[in-house]
C-alpha cells in the first residue's frame, strides 16, 4: 500500500528552525513529485514548496522564499522541509504529497497525514 508519513512538528519560538520528513511506503519517492502543503485553521490550503523527480528542480511560495529548503535523500527514501527563520504565520498543519505538478494539491495522488507546526513564544 503506498503511503507517505509526515513527522518532525512541534512547538518553536519564532526565528527558531524545524525540519520535516516524508518517508514513503510502499513506493519509491525518487519517482515522484512530491510537493509540501500546509493549512492554518480559518485559511486556504496553499503550496508551499515541491522538487520535481525529473530534473531536481524546486519551487518555494513567495512567502517561505529564502528560509525553507526542500531536499530528498533517496537511500533514506524520505523527502525533507527544512525550516529556517520560522514565524508565526508559519503556524499550520503541514502535509506531503506525491505524484503532482508543482504546488497544485488537486493534481497530486498520495497525501500523508500531516503535522503540526507551532511558532509561537
Amino acid at each position: 500500500q503506498v503511503q507517505l508519513v509526515e513527522s518532525g512538528g512541534g512547538l518553536v519560538q519564532p526565528g527558531g528552525s524545524l525540519r520535516l520528513s516524508c518517508a514513503g511506503s510502499g513506493f519509491t519517492l525518487d519517482y515522484y513529485s512530491i510537493g509540501w502543503f500546509r493549512q492554518a485553521p480559518g485559511k486556504e490550503r496553499e503550496g508551499v514548496s515541491c522538487i520535481s523527480n525529473t530534473d531536481g528542480s524546486t519551487y518555494y511560495a513567495d512567502s517561505v522564499k529564502g528560509r525553507f529548503t526542500i531536499s530528498r535523500d533517496n537511500a533514506m527514501n524520505t523527502v525533507y522541509l527544512q525550516m529556517n527563520s520560522l514565524k508565526p504565520e508559519d503556524t499550520a498543519i503541514y502535509y506531503c504529497a506525491a505524484d503532482g505538478f508543482g504546488v497544485v494539491a488537486a493534481t497530486y495522488s498520495y497525501w500523508g497525514q500531516g503535522t503540526q507546526v507551532t511558532v509561537s513564544s
